[in-house]
């Protein structure tokens, strides 16, 4: 049985590190990473309100397929998105770390 290592696998399909294709791949990889982590934030603020995806998309006006999407990190969400989303749920202030050049409030 051989066995290929996953990094040698990953070269082969997306390049190396450094290239056009990988620098991309990693990009999409990263965004679809935060988009699961906020989806979860989301639902795990819902669920301890003990709302459903059709209570919170009444809340913020949109239909429950839209929540179910967002909960997912299947949809592009937006900051006025997440702003709308998040005062539905009762968070009363938010604020985005930007690291050494500090915090900025969104809400």
């Amino acid at each position: 049985m051989n066995l290929t290592p996953l990094n040698v696998l990953v070269d082969e399909t997306w390049g190396t590190i450094g290239t056009p294709a990988r620098d991309e791949m990693e990009a999409q990889l990263k965004e679809d990473v935060d988009a699961f982590f906020i989806g979860e934030a989301i639902k795990k603020a819902r669920m301890s309100q003990n709302l459903t995806q059709a209570q919170l998309g009444e809340r913020v006006g949109v239909n429950k397929a839209q929540i179910s999407k967002l909960e997912k990190g299947k949809s592009v969400i937006t900051l006025p998105t997440i702003s709308r989303i998040f005062r539905a749920l009762g968070v009363k202030t938010a604020a985005l770390d930007l690291g050494s050049l500090g915090k900025i409030a969104l809400w």
